[in-house]
């Protein structure tokens, strides 16, 4: 009868000892795959020009969801990203409102060689958000029956030069100069004249275009011949995956139909 039941706590004490083993190991795996996934999700930070704003964050969600990494934006004028970037900014790709920033930064070897490229052309529209208030000329600029016209800064925004352009192109820029409103940005811009403002202005056509939805107030969408094309490019400032693969994604045919979507022409 002893000798039974020394087997038989023997027995549970081997049981035990085999659950608890089992039980180590569980959680020895589950320790390694958390550290694995951490280790292979990293975190990128992209610098992205004002206008791209809305695109951007579509596509970056669409990236996480595919790869588990995460995109931490960036927003601001492309004038001021350079400088940010020129002085150390820890940014690991740059989304320019034009070609000649990224450009520069890969000449002066801020960038990553041979990784510029065209991701979008924008487009610059005439905007108020006020029905029948801009007629499909653009007639309203002449006969300037307003207080306010809002456009972005040209020194630092390619939209505010483009917007530039077109008042000089239509003889106007001697005009209305005194009626300017100078946003930061792109962003800030299209801010004065939603709010009221400013009547109208020189916005990007993303900004109002929405994919299937109807755009709302009145709108002149500039001929591309009164302003340079608005070529943004993107470039690569850290050699790292997680930052190749956006921007290879960013060319996959999943992201060029979003961009498409919100109005914009790629190459």
């Amino acid at each position: 009868m002893l000798v039974q039941k020394l087997f038989v706590r023997k027995l549970l004490v081997n049981k035990i000892f085999i659950y608890m083993s089992l039980i180590h190991k569980s959680l020895h795996l589950a320790i390694l795959l958390l550290i694995s996934s951490q280790s292979i999700a990293e975190e990128i930070r992209v610098a992205v020009a004002s206008n791209f704003a809305v695109v951007m964050r579509t596509v970056a969600a669409g990236f996480e969801a595919g790869t588990g990494h995460k995109v931490k934006l960036i927003f601001g004028s492309t004038g001021k990203h350079y400088a940010q970037i020129k002085n150390g900014a820890p940014f690991d790709a740059f989304f320019a409102a034009d070609a000649q920033r990224p450009e520069r930064l890969e000449q002066e070897g801020v960038a990553v060689g041979n990784s510029r490229f065209t991701y979008a052309i924008g487009k610059v529209v005439l905007w108020s958000p006020r029905p029948d208030y801009v007629d499909p000329d653009a007639r309203v600029l002449q006969q300037g029956h307003f207080r306010f016209l809002a456009i972005a800064n040209p020194r630092l925004a390619p939209y505010g030069q483009a917007a530039q352009e077109v008042l000089q192109a239509r003889d106007l820029w001697a005009n209305v100069s005194g009626r300017l409103v100078r946003g930061e940005n792109i962003a800030q811009t299209f801010q004065f004249v939603k709010s009221g403002n400013a009547e109208l202005g020189f916005v990007a056509y993303s900004q109002i275009k929405r994919p299937n939805a109807p755009i709302e107030g009145s709108y002149w969408v500039v001929p591309q011949v009164l302003y340079t094309p608005i070529r943004q490019q993107a470039v690569l400032l850290k050699d790292n995956k997680p930052a190749r693969a956006f921007l290879s994604y960013v060319q996959s045919n999943e992201a060029l139909k979003i961009i498409h979507d919100y109005g914009y022409e790629t190459p």
